[in-house]
């Protein structure tokens, strides 16, 4: 299909279309798998995305892919009964409610620093709402505190998130560079201390929930064909070398629709397909802001207003990075942001290395700060909305942007420390 645009029309419409659902999407009054899904389609008739790109380029059928595998697996994993054992188990381990949801949260960020947190919040989603039942409390925090600690370990790890292994495939890095690198703390070393902060600040949002775990004793039945499926699945992603890891995922959604054969219909009613067709609509989306430019403009932007110092520059990467990522995926922003961070760079006469891990950390744990800027926290909502309970944005900031902020400066300091 032909552009109906000129080049600069294009630029100027796609990030007006962009701004526009985002916007639309921060007020949630529609359905947001609506407004992305509206806003590919109008890209793609306005010519400025066309049809097969959409489709074959923009559109992550692997994560997708993996998506549905760990969706559907979520809902086996209800009901084998084991998440109701863990969250009994954990229950029993603490005294109040607070330490209990605190130690949930550092379970997801322990997972995700080794898998995708996606994967990590749909596999604990049983386990969350098995211990906010028990507790009898809201939901809400259940969900969103794992999932934010589930985006802040995403630099800890080579492989805990695209953009890190990203880097490390650009500059040659391997997987114990990220802990000792140069003869200094690696990224992922500083990253841990990093959480630790982050994770702090949930103690403090949450030292009111006072509640006393008191449980009394009994006997839960499980079944464990769930639990080795998910165990098989995280082995298959981390061993298996292939370039379309979406292929586990579908088996994986196969596999636990077989295993749940009796009530396959009721499993893929509760699978949330809404957050799903949301994330295709905002890949296309995002794209569009690549094709026209608009990414690769704001870097040069970043050229223009920080080569002043290195210590400007490093800080300007960083924030910027953080509120970039709030809004757009990460992926396209680091691809074009790593040869700026190196031309950067070669501009003030030091090693890349410290805006790479600047920009890293910023684009990382940025997308916390609002309800769709990862992954993870687009699907804790989405379960939330499928389960009749609507995601206000000024309760979500209250927790997200301390905690966001707290990792993030954390981050910084410590990077400056030993690195600039």
């Amino acid at each position: 299909m032909l552009s109906l645009l000129s080049p600069t029309a294009e630029k100027w419409v796609a990030v007006s279309i962009f701004i526009a659902t985002f916007a639309a999407v921060l007020w949630r009054r529609v359905p947001i798998h609506y407004l992305s899904l509206g806003a590919a389609a109008l890209l793609v008739l306005l010519g400025i995305v066309p049809a097969d790109v959409a489709l074959f380029q923009d559109v992550n059928w692997d994560v997708l892919a993996i998506y549905f595998g760990y969706g559907v697996l979520a809902a086996a994993l209800t009901e084998s009964g084991v998440p109701a054992l863990l969250a009994y188990r954990i229950l029993l381990k603490t005294k109040k409610e607070k330490y209990a949801l605190l130690l949930l949260s550092g379970v997801a960020a322990a997972l995700s620093a080794f898998m995708p947190n996606p994967v990590v919040v749909l596999a604990l989603a049983p386990l969350a709402i098995e211990m906010a039942d028990r507790m009898e409390s809201p939901l809400f925090l259940y969900l969103i505190c794992p999932a934010l600690a589930s985006n802040a370990v995403t630099t800890v790890s080579m492989v805990a998130d695209p953009p890190a292994l990203i880097l490390a495939a650009s500059t040659g890095m391997r997987f114990l560079d990220f802990y000792w690198f140069k003869g200094r703390p690696g990224l992922g070393t500083l990253s841990v201390i990093a959480v630790a902060v982050a994770l702090l600040t949930l103690l403090v949002q949450l030292r009111r929930m006072n509640k006393k775990v008191a449980l009394p004793a009994e006997k839960i039945e499980v079944s464990y064909g769930a639990s080795l499926l998910f165990v098989l699945s995280v082995l298959a992603l981390a061993l298996i070398p292939t370039r379309h890891p979406g292929i586990i995922g579908l088996i994986l959604g196969v596999a636990s629709i077989l295993l749940v054969r009796h009530r396959w219909r009721a499993v893929l009613r509760e699978f949330d397909i809404r957050s799903m067709l949301f994330l295709a609509g905002i890949f296309v989306v995002v794209g569009s802001l690549d094709k026209v430019g608009a990414i690769m403009d704001f870097s040069t932007w970043i050229k223009t207003i920080g080569a002043s110092s290195s210590l400007a520059t490093f800080v300007l990467l960083v924030w910027i990075s953080v509120g970039f990522s709030s809004f757009v995926d990460n992926v396209p922003y680091t691809v074009l942001m790593i040869p700026t961070c190196k031309y950067l760079a070669q501009m003030l006469g030091m090693s890349p290395y410290p805006f790479y891990y600047g920009m890293l950390v910023g684009t990382g744990i940025g997308g916390n700060i609002t309800p769709v800027g990862a992954t993870a926290n687009v699907l804790a909502c989405g379960i939330l909305e499928k389960r009749g309970q609507k995601v206000e944005l000024a309760k979500y900031l209250k927790i997200s942007i301390p905690f966001t902020f707290a990792a993030v400066l954390a981050g910084q300091l410590l990077l400056q420390l030993f690195w600039l």
